[in-house]
């Protein structure tokens, strides 16, 4: 068995309204929708198994960029809108925080005995991943969030989060069933944050003499370094700079957006009613859905889809939102046919900005122009960040993160 990889991330509290977090489970759940049509079922859960992809899922949806909350956030919201349709889409989300982690066995003894799964191995799978993240890996880090997603045919993967209050940072694990060999010899296919120092790891493969030795009661300490092979670490500040982000891959997509007319590619003819930003948001939804392991190396792109809630790279445009969902909707109704014009468009949109990249030169230097335009539209947009709502909400209507 091998986890698929960790991200570290600044620990963030506060809440998350209910003005995005609706939002959050609508789009999320159409992203999903189009990528069970297009890929099935098992490439969702290997999508949710990749901390990469994750982080970029959880940007695209408004949260903060580089936030620990997009965990909790992105599994709630899904838990919530896609349950509820899990019937025709076979994938079942259980657990969650605190004590919703807590029901995840029972959630999945119900789950078995009505899908004919195997409930007792399950169980096992979601308390040796809970025990060995909070346990075998001392890496200071106590979990607080354990969801377990399933699919009708089985695989499943696990995504956690553990907080160590001492560094003021939290660390999510994800797990993958289809690469799992052995819960108790490298369980993980890459464990990657900050490094910590001397980390002790008892289910490591080196680690195999040192199991039996404990088991003999022998006096040997086994310790090792994690093996770090895939790293994402979140940096702290809440601005996004320019060394976060492909600026070639982003100025592809604006340059497409906003300075290239839709109707010079036959493509997009069908997205032509749309405006410019709005084109902008799609074409990053539609590399969520449809582009390739490698493009998600930087996570703070997809932010300039809808912004971030604390206003970073700028706050969420809901008009631009909503019509981001509503087309997406639409979207999924029809891909369901053997020809969609709608879902064609979309992956039209992501091949041509892709395209657009090999000859595209960045200027580093418009950087800071482009995030001061988009500001300043922010109004006509309906631009919100939490900081609106201070006044307004009760904290009482409101998703906490921990």
């Amino acid at each position: 068995m091998r986890r698929s990889g960790y991200t570290d991330l600044p620990l963030h509290g506060g809440k998350v309204p209910p003005w995005l977090y609706e939002r959050m489970g609508k789009l999320g759940r159409a992203i999903i929708e189009m990528i069970l049509v297009e890929h099935g079922a098992a490439e969702v859960i290997r999508r949710l198994s990749d901390p990469f992809w994750f982080q970029s899922f959880g940007a695209v949806l408004g949260m903060d960029w580089h936030s620990s909350g997009i965990t909790t956030s992105v599994m709630g919201a899904l838990k919530k809108t896609m349950n509820p349709i899990a019937h025709r889409t076979s994938l079942h989300f259980c657990g969650g925080r605190g004590a919703a982690s807590r029901r995840t066995p029972e959630e999945l003894r119900i789950l078995a005995n009505r899908q004919g799964l195997d409930g007792h191995e399950l169980i096992r799978s979601s308390r040796l991943t809970a025990k060995i993240d909070n346990t075998a890996v001392q890496d200071g880090f106590q979990i607080y969030l354990h969801s377990f997603v399933i699919t009708d045919a089985g695989d499943w993967t696990v995504i956690q989060q553990g907080m160590n209050e001492r560094t003021g940072t939290a660390r999510r694990y994800h797990w993958h069933s289809p690469d799992i060999k052995s819960f108790v010899s490298d369980p993980h296919a890459s464990i990657y944050g900050e490094p910590m120092g001397t980390i002790l790891n008892m289910v490591a493969a080196k680690a195999n003499d040192a199991q039996q030795s404990i088991l003999s009661f022998s006096r040997d300490q086994p310790e090792r370094l994690l093996r770090e092979v895939a790293k994402l670490k979140m940096p702290d500040h809440h601005d996004v700079r320019a060394d976060d982000i492909h600026l070639k891959r982003l100025g592809s997509i604006l340059f497409l957006a906003h300075e290239t007319h839709p109707t010079h590619f036959e493509d997009l003819l069908l997205l032509q009613g749309l405006g410019p930003r709005t084109l902008q948001s799609l074409a990053l939804v539609s590399e969520i859905i449809f582009g390739k392991p490698i493009r998600f190396s930087d996570p703070a792109r997809f932010s300039f889809a809808h912004g971030g809630k604390d206003g970073h790279p700028f706050p969420v445009p809901l008009k631009i939102y909503d019509e981001t969902i509503a087309f997406l909707r639409k979207t999924v109704s029809t891909a369901k046919m053997q020809r969609s014009d709608r879902k064609e468009a979309m992956q039209a949109l992501h091949r041509i900005s892709v395209s657009l990249e090999d000859s595209f030169k960045e200027e580093e230097e418009r950087y800071p122009e482009y995030l001061q335009w988009e500001r300043s539209q922010s109004s006509k947009w309906g631009g919100r960040t939490v900081k609106d709502d201070h006044k307004s909400s009760s904290a009482d209507d409101q998703l906490s993160l921990f």
